[in-house]
């Protein structure tokens, strides 16, 4: 069975219909860049883009980076403030001619694929994935039940912060080597590790096509420390695995 996610990032909005049986996309996503200032209306159109390039009909899941309950966006750390207390499915859904709409936080999203798909498969005790992009999204899951809404981008490191310090972005912006940016998220996964005590850390994001690059420097750190198996495709796939669960 095919059902269609949508990915919502900082940067970019992607998506493609997923074979669920596979947990794999079905189609090469299709990709735009996300508008700026990202405002409701604005992503929301460009969702619609995303969906109707392949003409698709039929239930759509849609991640979005910041804390959803019900389909009401709570926070929007890296869009505008103007998500907050917008309810995502049905604004959504008027654009795409009443489609049913679910929406779920993005790294939960990724989260959930890849404990079914990928590199959590069959995992206990805790296990935390982290998705490296313009911020730091987190999901939490102990005997691969989801915790929701972590958000441990935004906990603090170094007196900000750790997406301002850790995420792809801050390696970005300042030109930051493999080596220095490492050196932050091995602090990062330190201090998540003191906390959680995670058997299994899983890392995700555009940033793991290069796992070689970094994830052997993450050394000091307890817990077993793998590459997302779905890369970035995981937010897609869990979006539509959540959409086919209602």
């Amino acid at each position: 069975m095919n059902v269609f996610g949508v990915d919502i990032g900082g940067s970019g909005i992607k998506g493609a219909p997923v074979d669920l049986e596979r947990g794999d996309l079905a189609e090469p996503r299709h990709k735009v860049l996300t508008p700026h200032p990202a405002t409701p209306d604005g992503v929301a159109g460009c969702v619609a883009e995303v969906v109707e390039h392949f003409g698709w009909s039929g239930p759509v899941g849609v991640t979005f980076p910041g804390v959803v309950t019900g389909s009401t966006i709570r926070t929007a750390a890296n869009v505008d403030k103007g998500w907050i207390g917008v309810d995502a499915a049905a604004l959504i859904g008027e654009r795409l001619s009443g489609m049913p709409i679910t929406v779920l936080n993005d790294a939960d999203a990724a989260g959930i694929a890849e404990m079914t798909f990928g590199a959590g498969r069959g995992r206990k005790g805790a296990v935390i994935m982290l998705t490296f992009g313009t911020g730091i999204g987190s999901a939490l899951f102990t005997d691969g039940r989801l915790v929701p809404n972590t958000e441990l981008g935004h906990l603090e490191l170094d007196g900000h912060e750790a997406e301002k310090r850790a995420s792809t972005k801050a390696k970005e912006d300042k030109d930051l080597s493999w080596e220095e940016w490492a050196h932050r998220v091995r602090k990062y996964l330190a201090h998540l590790e003191m906390l959680f005590s995670p058997e299994l850390f899983i890392v995700g994001g555009g940033v793991s096509r290069k796992a070689e690059k970094f994830v052997p420097l993450l050394t000091d750190v307890r817990a077993e420390i793998v590459p997302a198996e779905l890369q970035n495709n995981a937010g897609i796939v869990g979006a539509a695995m959540a959409a086919a669960a209602r």
